[in-house]
């Protein structure tokens, strides 16, 4: 079983991204901009996350839930998407990363896209 691995899109709020870090300093995070995908399309956001094991995180609850749905009915590989409103209070957007980083794995993920709140 494997632990669980986030991959922040860039337009993913960088306090929720702080929050995690501080938090969990040993849980694996790492953002599009340091994975040099920075203004990538989110089809190349979302393959780089599958071959690394990555969940993407994002508030681009439009164009990435429709590359999702999208990879997902051509049977490509998604490590998961964790969408999270705009207008989701930082502090739980925090509390509920950890959550699942704390009570699930990996695999459970593969192929599963999720609004927060949960």
């Amino acid at each position: 079983m494997s632990q669980i691995r986030y991959l922040f899109d860039e337009d993913c709020n960088a306090r929720i991204l702080r929050g995690v870090r501080r938090r969990v300093p040993g849980l694996h995070v790492i953002t599009a901009q340091e994975a040099r995908l920075g203004n990538s399309t989110d089809l190349a956001i979302l393959a780089f996350a599958a071959a690394e094991g990555c969940i993407v995180v994002s508030h681009d609850v439009r164009t990435m839930t429709a590359y999702a749905a999208t990879q997902l009915q051509a049977k490509q590989p998604m490590a998961g998407l964790i969408l999270i409103p705009q207008a989701y209070p930082v502090g739980h957007a925090i509390e509920d990363l950890l959550l699942i980083a704390e009570v699930t794995t990996a695999e459970e993920w593969q192929g599963k896209m999720v609004f927060l709140p949960l």
